[in-house]
């Protein structure tokens, strides 16, 4: 993440895309159309030619910034990782009490998103369901240790340490939470979609946003007990 002045731009390593989509207007229209057919179509369906008519615009041209789909999917998903670590110095900073930075902290990671007009290129709500549904394919896969060794998933791994570190303040001697808090993402992602999708799988209390009191109440016992 850079900020200048007021501009603040979420930086994804330049090993992804081949041209920076935010440098264009054509890239700004990849990366919001990429966002709003992913979520309708699934990217399983998802083809840079099916892009291309929804843009007006050519493969060809899409492949000037993105080599294929798979690295297209990962610069959206880094891109939100780097977005919501952004969010997490927002929700923490000035906040001295590690307890209430810890809680705050879960709350960033683990509720439903609202649009942030910051970013007019990205849909930050359809851009979560996206993450829910298909993030696990950029490391999933038989290239993940490569990708790794090119720092693909840097915006993810720090926001698990700046969470991790923020635990550790509560207790020091606690042993497991790098482990911890990608359960939490990860467990929290996956009963977004039940909730949505498959809901006698989760609990929906009225009155609450249960996954986000769920796993507030799961970590702050653990590391507390």
């Amino acid at each position: 993440m850079q900020e200048f002045g007021s501009k603040i731009t979420i930086k994804v390593n330049e090993g992804v895309y081949l041209k920076s989509p935010d440098s264009s207007v054509l890239g700004g229209k990849i990366l919001r159309g990429g966002i709003d057919l992913i979520d309708e179509i699934g990217f399983e369906d998802f083809t840079f030619k099916k892009l291309a008519s929804k843009i007006g615009s050519t493969e060809a041209s899409i492949y000037r910034y993105f080599e294929s789909k798979h690295h297209l999917l990962v610069y959206l998903v880094l891109w939100y990782w780097g977005w919501q670590e952004y969010r997490l110095i927002l929700r923490t900073m000035n906040v001295e009490d590690p307890i209430d930075r810890l809680k705050r902290a879960l709350l960033v990671v683990t509720e439903e998103i609202q649009e942030d007009s910051t970013f007019l290129q990205i849909n930050e709500v359809k851009l979560q369901q996206i993450v829910i549904a298909e993030s696990s394919k950029i490391y999933m896969n038989k290239k993940v240790d490569k990708d790794n060794e090119q720092g693909f998933f840097v915006q993810y791994k720090d926001v698990v340490e700046r969470i991790s570190k923020i635990i550790l303040e509560v207790n020091t001697s606690f042993k497991y939470p790098h482990m911890l808090v990608t359960t939490v993402i990860e467990g929290a992602h996956h009963q977004r979609f039940f909730a949505k999708h498959l809901p006698k799988l989760t609990d929906c209390l009225d009155g609450e946003d249960s996954i986000v009191k769920f796993y507030q109440e799961l970590v702050i016992k653990e590391i507390t007990k």
